[in-house]
């Protein structure tokens, strides 16, 4: 697959498939990049677990959080990776190790790891890198175009209101 780019439907299906997401990487501290990605899926009604060993047995924004991948107990549709492009391959290695394999491995922005797509992709999962899914998924809902960014999708849904007063757009993942 060409991971330079990625069709919107691909994506779409993604996002829309996976239930259970990983985020290896994912930090409690709010200032963090991971932090703000792990607390908007966590609100979009995915299942996250974090990973990250210096937090194990806590939790962040109260996703359960795990030393590594093997220990989650229950299977991960989605690895969200968090840690830069050399932690990437001893990542994927670890998901493929994982029974059942996750059926998606995502590296957020700034990661990449070609080799360890093209394992990945050999053993049948997609792979998805320098995208980070909060982006994509408010792009792809029409929530990113609230903060004045072109996100080239027209809507007339009207947003919902989410349990804690604040609207938000699906992209219809049920």
């Amino acid at each position: 697959m060409n991971h330079d780019s990625y069709p919107d439907a691909t994506i779409r299906a993604i996002l829309k498939g996976v239930k259970t997401v990983a985020i290896v990487g994912a930090s409690n501290n709010p200032a963090r990049p991971s932090y703000i990605v792990t607390k908007y899926l966590a609100e979009r009604d995915y299942d996250v677990v974090a990973v990250n060993p210096g937090q194990a047995g806590g939790e962040i924004v109260g996703c359960p959080v795990y030393a590594r991948l093997a220990d989650v107990p229950r299977p991960i549709d989605m690895v969200e990776i968090f840690r830069n492009s050399a932690a990437a391959g001893p990542i994927v290695d670890e998901a493929l190790a994982l029974d059942p394999k996750p059926r998606v491995i995502w590296m957020q922005l700034s990661v990449r790891d070609d080799e360890a797509a093209a394992r990945a992709e050999a053993a049948g999962l997609q792979v998805v890198m320098n995208r980070c899914p909060k982006i994509e998924y408010g792009r792809l809902s029409g929530e990113i175009g609230w903060q004045g960014v072109n996100s080239r999708i027209l809507s007339a849904k009207k947003p919902q209101l989410a349990g804690k007063g604040f609207q938000k757009l699906t992209i219809d993942r049920r």
